[in-house]
């Protein structure tokens, strides 16, 4: 039984040790010219202001987790207009339902105050 599984086992070992030879052959090959213009932090072109260490608010990632999170609710939106005459008034009464649903979660979270940024 075991037989079966030994060239599976082959191209993982291989997969493996191809990566690893890659990513050697990289640093002992590669041109190495750190400059301290080169390990800076870069910020589309302008100077850094602070350190790149500094910490976020909660609140940034509670608003980038609600954007996300709305985001991907809006995609489920698009199969449904392209098959939204054949779903007919039941398909209709199910999409209402679902949009009212992230209406009350977005008015939820709008008087929370997590959409504020400060």
């Amino acid at each position: 039984m075991i037989e079966s599984y030994i060239p599976i086992f082959v191209v993982i070992a291989g997969g493996i040790i191809f990566g690893v030879i890659m990513v050697k052959l990289n640093e002992w090959l590669g041109p190495h010219h750190p400059t301290d213009e080169k390990l800076t932090t870069y910020e589309s072109g302008m100077e850094p202001v602070r350190t790149a260490r500094e910490r976020f608010s909660v609140r940034f990632y509670m608003v980038a987790v609600l954007f996300i999170l709305f985001d991907i609710e809006v995609v489920f939106l698009y199969p449904w207009a392209v098959v939204f005459k054949q779903l007919g008034v039941a398909g209709f009464v199910t999409m209402a339902l679902f949009i009212g649903i992230l209406l009350i979660g977005y008015y939820y979270i709008w008087r929370k105050g997590a959409l504020e940024w400060d």
